[in-house]
């Protein structure tokens, strides 16, 4: 139950900042894309925007693929129900 518990709170904790909310919205929408893409869609620089892809990759509510010499974001499949519960409710 204990590490259930902490599984949660580290989801809900990174789902709780408006603009990782805001790249789930965004992923969940265009179905991959790369930093650049989302920093200026979402109008933060390409360092913060990093920073909140690597909380949410942390927290396994978004994948990562190197191609070339570019990082690929996705939803992970994979995700927590709760994480996928969240990114369904974003409209």
């Amino acid at each position: 139950m204990k590490n259930n518990i902490k599984e949660v709170e580290r989801v809900l904790k990174a789902l709780a900042n408006r603009r990782r909310l805001a790249i789930v919205k965004y992923l969940k929408k265009e179905k991959e894309a790369t930093v650049g893409d989302i920093a200026e869609t979402i109008k933060i620089s390409f360092t913060a925007t990093s920073k909140h892809l690597g909380v949410l990759s942390a927290a396994d509510i978004v994948e990562k693929e190197q191609r070339s010499l570019t990082m690929w974001y996705r939803i992970s499949p994979e995700r927590h129900h709760i994480a996928k519960y969240i990114s369904n409710s974003i409209e």
